[in-house]
């Protein structure tokens, strides 16, 4: 997989995927994450990539011409199975369209950042719009990295033992039971019998019964759906 990343802060993302998990993938050559920065592209010598809101206003927003300069000639490389832009105002993040996007083999990001970006950049060239949750950050580039981290370790080969993303929360609707390791017990806190009984059917039916006794009680709305 390749993934594209426009932005005005490359630095905010330089660490993240550098280390563990993103870090390996890229190794591994099963992942490719290329960030191009945006003033790279400005419109005049002094750098400049935003201007003020039409109609008035506070903030600043992202020009049209250096991001549409920048995904033209990304366009002209490649096909991409979807362009995103990072946005409060999109679809939030959940599980199924992270897997979803797992399976794309070239992915391009737009970072917000100020006000956002004109909104001709969105009815041109953005395919999907991607929200991490209720709230705002100071540009996309931490919501993207949250993206890039959920979708790559689902690549084939990333992750030590594949089975272990099939059991994590929100693959089934369910968060994940409640897990243990030594020692077998701490602190008068003891291990369940039940996962040092060597009986894996009666393991699996516990850690299911605990997966929906703890959706039900932290997010019941997961089961409604």
């Amino acid at each position: 997989m390749r993934i594209d990343i426009v932005t005005c802060q490359p630095e905010l993302l330089t660490s993240p995927f550098a280390v563990s998990i993103v870090k390996r993938a890229q190794e591994k050559g099963l992942a490719e994450i290329h960030l191009h920065d945006l003033r790279r592209y400005a419109i005049n010598k002094h750098g400049q990539i935003d201007d003020y809101v039409f109609g008035g206003g506070a903030g600043m927003v992202l020009r049209v011409e250096p991001i549409a300069a920048c995904f033209d000639e990304l366009l002209a490389q490649r096909a991409y199975d979807a362009v995103i832009y990072m946005t409060p105002d999109g679809e939030t993040l959940r599980q199924p369209l992270v897997n979803r996007l797992s399976l794309a083999g070239n992915l391009l990001i737009l970072c917000g950042h100020y006000k956002g970006v004109d909104e001709r950049i969105r009815q041109a060239y953005i395919t999907h719009e991607i929200s991490v949750g209720d709230y705002v950050l100071s540009g996309g580039e931490l919501g993207a990295a949250i993206l890039v981290d959920a979708v790559v370790r689902l690549l084939p080969g990333v992750l030590g033992n594949e089975e272990s993303a099939l059991s994590d929360s929100f693959q089934d609707n369910l968060l994940a039971p409640p897990v243990y390791t030594r020692p077998a017990e701490w602190r008068g806190l003891a291990v369940p019998d039940i996962l040092l009984s060597g009986n894996t059917p009666k393991i699996d039916v516990w850690r299911h019964e605990q997966a929906l006794a703890r959706t039900e009680q932290r997010r019941p709305d997961l089961l409604q759906e």
